[in-house]
């Protein structure tokens, strides 16, 4: 069997959707490596080490960012308060010889730069999406209207996780408006683990469905 696709990105509906944790839940199901290219918001620590923390991961399955800036704001921003320019050419994949697993920041059209859209460097990267979105009140109007930026750009949707609370009617109305596959819904866990993560992977079966997705 071939790869259809060497890896593959997370995207989000809106800023705190929970990509990192999917991204967790998809790097350990698949034994896949991880790069954030841009992080923005170094408070609480990068999302990268958040995810070496959580998984363990040793330092041959994680890439470091290209950019790390101090403001929780939108990329363009936070490198305008730094008095720097996000370079397109430093965010040039850096392996694809095992499954890469690529987190962006906030939604799919927040500005990298006053010339530059996240979509548009995800659609540089020819890679799948997969996107994260809210499982509850709000979701339909941002996953539909996500759906149709990434489709008017031609880039391929492997299909949605939902992050929350479990919800009775979104996960089938998303599906149905939006003509896309629910790959997973990620409840609101007690506490993050590693073994929590891997117990939804199986539970949900994710890793048949990925095997679908990505092996042609």
């Amino acid at each position: 069997m071939n790869k259809k696709y060497p890896g593959l990105i997370i995207c989000g509906t809106d800023t705190d959707v929970g990509k990192t944790i999917v991204s967790a839940l998809i790097i350990q199901g698949l034994n896949a490596k991880y790069w954030k290219p841009v992080q923005s918001g170094l408070e609480d620590g990068s999302d990268t080490n958040q995810i070496c923390k959580l998984l363990k991961l040793p330092p041959n399955r994680v890439f470091g960012e290209a950019y790390k800036f101090q403001a929780p704001v939108s990329p363009h921003w936070a490198a305008e308060l730094e008095q720097t320019t996000i370079d397109p050419l430093k965010l040039t994949i850096p392996s694809l010889e095992d499954t890469l697993i690529i987190e962006t920041a906030g939604g799919v059209l927040v500005p990298l730069t006053n010339n530059l859209l996240q979509i548009d460097q995800i659609k540089a990267w020819k890679l799948p999406v997969v996107l994260v979105a809210r499982a509850g009140l709000g979701t339909i109007n941002h996953t539909l209207l996500t759906l149709e930026a990434l489709r008017s750009r031609e880039i391929p949707i492997l299909g949605i996780i939902l992050n929350g609370p479990l919800h009775p009617n979104n996960p089938k109305t998303i599906k149905e408006l939006g003509q896309i596959q629910i790959i997973g819904e990620l409840p609101l866990l007690d506490k993050v683990s590693a073994k929590e993560l891997d117990n939804q992977w199986k539970i949900q079966k994710m890793g048949s469905k990925f095997n679908k997705l990505l092996i042609a």
